[in-house]
């Protein structure tokens, strides 16, 4: 889902001018930063329920990073942490963008992520499970990069209708995003129907 989450910073970016790009695309990804040394420590595993490595194979036993009360207590410190230069707004937005990514992975994760940070395996988890389903998974994918890279690229040029090299900046980020965001995606998907 990191080609989405990506595709979503860049429509967020339409919409939130004051937003640092770099601040949008870091926090759509936070959850997942938080979850690698957690990972790494042995305190946060992935089981595989197909080929490991093959698009949404995994279910992930996230407790802290991607249960909702986890997800919402890191999205607040990343709005705090990032945000408090620019202002409240893009505070709240940058913590707004982070939780955005506990409501995308929600649609994709089969039932694996909890309400509250805990091993407690008798708990309620959450997920709809669209990676079951990988080609309709990468199809809505595809749908917030593409949507993602044309809303930017329309904001930067509306704002900038005279500045040339602004608006050829704007391109130029705009091919970027949809470029990475089939690239990882396109990765991602590489292993479906093997």
């Amino acid at each position: 889902m990191i080609a989405g989450h990506f595709g979503f910073a860049a429509l967020v970016k339409s919409r939130e001018r004051q937003a640092p790009l770099w601040a949008l695309m870091l926090a759509t990804v936070w959850l997942d930063i938080v979850f690698v040394p957690l990972f790494v420590a042995g305190v946060e595993t992935i089981a595989f329920v197909g080929r490991p490595g093959g698009y949404g194979a995994g279910i992930i036993h996230a407790d802290y990073t991607h249960s909702l009360i986890g997800a919402i207590a890191l999205s607040v410190v990343f709005g705090l942490a990032f945000g408090w230069r620019s202002g409240s707004r893009t505070a709240i937005v940058l913590g707004l963008v982070a939780f955005s990514h506990w409501v995308l992975d929600l649609l994709v994760h089969r039932a694996d992520m909890p309400l509250f940070p805990s091993h407690d395996s008798n708990q309620f988890r959450f997920g709809i499970g669209l990676w079951r389903y990988p080609w309709t998974a990468a199809g809505m994918e595809l749908l917030l990069v593409v949507m993602g890279a044309w809303l930017y690229w329309r904001a930067a040029r509306a704002i900038t209708p005279e500045d040339d090299k602004a608006r050829r900046r704007a391109r130029l980020v705009s091919l970027l995003i949809l470029i990475g965001g089939i690239v990882v995606l396109g990765v991602d998907v590489s292993g479906v129907g093997r």
